[in-house]
């Protein structure tokens, strides 16, 4: 997995990235087949937004969020991108196929 953290108007510090990381470990540990990340953190005035982009195969998964407190925001986005990426593999993982093949014994 690639991992990309970016700061606009804020510096990653060792800090941040290890937060992230953290965060980020438990939305992988539910789907294993992230290619890439891509996080951007960013400042304006009073607004802290945490924005990231999930590549997985066949699909881009996007999350953000805008708070007054940076380790809020990650927190609000990776809770929604988790919501995504366990809706996304349940998509993936549902193989409803119809029962009419099978023989049923009476």
């Amino acid at each position: 997995m690639n991992l990309n953290i970016t700061g606009h108007h804020v510096e990653v510090t060792p800090a941040i990235h290890d937060y992230v990381t953290s965060k980020l470990d438990r939305v992988i540990r539910h789907f294993d087949h992230v290619t890439s990340v891509h996080v951007i953190l960013s400042v304006e005035k009073l607004k802290q937004k945490a924005e990231i982009t999930l590549h997985v195969k066949g699909k881009d998964i996007h999350a953000d969020s805008t708070g007054t407190d940076l380790y809020a925001s990650i927190d609000a986005m990776t809770d929604k991108l988790d919501r995504q990426v366990v809706r996304h593999k349940e998509r993936v993982t549902d193989h409803t196929h119809d029962k009419r093949g099978e023989v049923e014994q009476e």
